[in-house]
């Protein structure tokens, strides 16, 4: 269960608590027993986890636009996708993931969630889905997935021609940018003051990207 040590969340999230308090009980349970998140995370499932993938839905950043679609490529147990389905009521999430375990349990997550009418699993690659009949979206996004070359090869097809790939990446962002070779790339720090060290976002344009 979620410790009474919980902090207080930022004024635009806190109507979202109730919603990331099951999902934080979701993964210290089935998410663990599953092995989806590693039995050392769980005393830190909040802090690194849960927040660190919800400050990057503020609305006030701008990086994803009111009433649109996401897809979180390799989704895993959710992260950064489901989180940011529960903070933001007004957006829609495809939950893109290739392997049965953790689609199965997405899956199960979204009915207890009460989150199956704005989100869906896709069970598959993200770079096999464009061949067959996939919808653009505003917004694609991963978290540790692959390096961000990569990562934007695989995701920025998924998006509409104005739309953008949030990577949630670590400490090495920048270094990673410099070796993609996608120079009009930025990273975006999300959380200040509310996670510790504060999220690190890159930020990348398909209007930008080489095609």
């Amino acid at each position: 269960m979620v410790s009474r040590e919980t902090p207080a969340l930022p004024g635009w999230l806190e109507p979202a608590r109730t919603g990331l308090e099951t999902y934080h009980n979701l993964l210290a349970g089935p998410g663990i027993e599953r092995g989806l998140i590693g039995p050392r995370e769980a005393d830190r499932l909040w802090d690194r986890h849960v927040l660190n993938c919800a400050v990057v839905a503020d609305p006030n950043l701008g990086l994803i636009p009111q009433g649109t679609t996401v897809a979180d490529v390799g989704s895993g147990a959710g992260l950064p996708g489901l989180v940011w389905a529960i903070a933001r009521p007004d957006i829609r999430c495809i939950l893109v993931e290739p392997l049965l375990r953790r689609a199965t349990f997405l899956s199960e997550a979204l009915e207890v969630l009460g989150l199956g009418d704005r989100v869906r699993v896709e069970r598959g690659r993200a770079e096999d889905l464009v061949r067959t009949g996939w919808v653009p979206v505003g917004v694609a996004t991963a978290r540790a997935v692959a390096p961000l070359a990569k990562l934007a090869a695989w995701t920025l097809p998924l998006v509409t021609p104005e739309g953008v790939l949030l990577a949630l990446k670590g400490a090495s962002a920048q270094e990673e940018i410099d070796e993609s070779g996608l120079d009009h790339a930025r990273v975006v720090l999300c959380g200040t003051g509310v996670v510790d060290p504060p999220t690190t976002v890159v930020v990348v344009s398909a209007a930008q990207s080489p095609q």
